[in-house]
């Protein structure tokens, strides 16, 4: 048969095109071999609200990585740390997953301070077979919005209410007011403390659902309802210092009893504030002061960190450590090692080895987990941790009591099972 010119050229377009494809199959091969590079991708919020946040947890996971080359990275390879800045908006964090995984070529990705950021980010870790670690509080993330590619090692807001809440409700009061940062991440707060405060005879009495942007609080604080006995706020950064501010100034904290998690003092020091935060109790997901935890392996991180062993103030600036988080970031870049040595990970096929291998993972403290022992449970791949309860005395946080995971867990038991998705 005659061939045309017109199939020739498709004929020579048809094997160009197999030709370039084939060069490009060949050129990820080659950089998913065993000598190569393993890209470890970080999404995280270096700029908008929550980059106090950011800083810290790529720091964190900077010095993790840099330790890991150290000791000769991972099963022999050197670990890349690839950031892409998610700018505290749930869009753009969508969209730097995408960048870090399809262009960068991520083995894994550590996952954003910021729950919006995660949630739509876990999408996309199923989708691309990419396991993925989010760091947003939110209990959806590892929850009912959560998949088998996402896993946990720090708190949510499902494990803080369950380490605080039946204590805070039988010894400050069982009428509950709760006001909070209208998105997901307070909301969720809300979902969970009423939860676990219905069962000790609490109720919420009022919700009171607030702006993320507003500064002026006044018009919300005023709905308080005067027989409220527990105000219970979620607020971060300029809001929550606007909250306990103002809340001081109409004398609530008088009033009622005032109670809530440590994110919404990080970053911020009590002795900045004038007292306004004085005498409120605060979970805390690592004791901000050394004292308190002065382990080896806690001590050698805070120097290489340069902060001090009490207000957590960085050295040459006004930064205060996020003591409750940082080491999240930290821990996490030693799990992925963990597992990937553990399942024998070569290439980005060998996923679904790591994502078994994390399932149940127990590990005791010790300079890669410093916060201490945790589990990775398999079925919610959240990670069950102790907490401290915490008091602001004289514009400092004194630990009053450890909480153990063993009590913890009796109000957290796994509301998913991961383990029945396919890989």
């Amino acid at each position: 048969m005659e061939t045309t010119r017109r199939s020739f050229l498709q004929y020579a377009l048809t094997g160009a095109v197999a030709a370039g494809t084939a060069s490009l199959t060949i050129a990820r091969d080659l950089y998913a071999q065993p000598r190569g590079e393993i890209i470890l991708g970080h999404q995280t919020d270096l700029t908008g609200g929550n980059s106090t946040w950011g800083y810290w947890m790529e720091r964190a996971a900077d010095l993790a990585v840099k330790e890991v080359n150290k000791r000769g990275g991972i099963g022999g390879r050197r670990v890349k740390l690839v950031v892409e800045d998610s700018e505290s908006d749930a869009a753009v964090g969508a969209r730097k997953m995408r960048r870090l995984i399809q262009r960068e070529r991520a083995d894994f990705v550590i996952g954003a301070p910021h729950s919006g950021v995660n949630i739509a980010s876990n999408p996309i870790a199923k989708e691309l077979k990419t396991l993925y670690f989010g760091h947003g509080m939110a209990d959806e993330i590892t929850g009912e919005r959560g998949n088998r590619y996402v896993f946990r090692c720090n708190s949510d807001t499902y494990s803080q209410a369950a380490a605080g809440a039946a204590w805070a409700t039988q010894n400050l009061g069982k009428k509950w007011t709760f006001v909070f940062a209208d998105y997901a991440w307070g909301w969720s707060h809300f979902k969970e403390h009423t939860a676990v405060i219905s069962k000790y005879g609490g109720e919420a009495i009022a919700k009171i659902p607030v702006p993320p942007n507003a500064t002026d609080f006044v018009p919300y604080l005023s709905k308080v309802p005067q027989e409220t006995e527990q105000l219970y706020s979620i607020f971060f950064g300029p809001a929550s210092v606007a909250y306990y501010t103002q809340s001081k100034e109409m004398g609530l904290d008088q009033k009622m009893h005032r109670y809530s998690v440590i994110c919404t003092h990080e970053a911020i020091n009590p002795k900045d504030l004038g007292g306004a935060s004085e005498g409120i109790y605060l979970l805390e997901y690592l004791p901000r002061q050394l004292k308190y935890k002065d382990t080896p392996h806690l001590r050698k991180i805070r120097e290489m960190l340069k902060v001090d062993p009490v207000d957590g103030r960085e050295e040459g600036s006004n930064r205060t450590l996020l003591s409750s988080h940082y080491w999240a970031a930290w821990e996490t870049v030693w799990f992925i090692k963990a597992a990937m040595e553990k399942s024998g990970y070569k290439t980005k096929k060998d996923t679904p080895g790591v994502i078994q291998a994390l399932e149940g993972m127990h590990v005791e403290e010790s300079w890669e987990y410093p916060q201490g022992p945790k589990t990775i449970r398999p079925q919610d791949h959240k990670a069950t941790i102790d907490f401290w309860m915490s008091r602001v005395e004289n514009g400092v946080l004194e630990v009053k009591w450890q909480v153990p995971q063993s009590d913890v867990i009796k109000h957290f038991p796994p509301r998913v099972d991961f383990t029945k998705e396919s890989l």
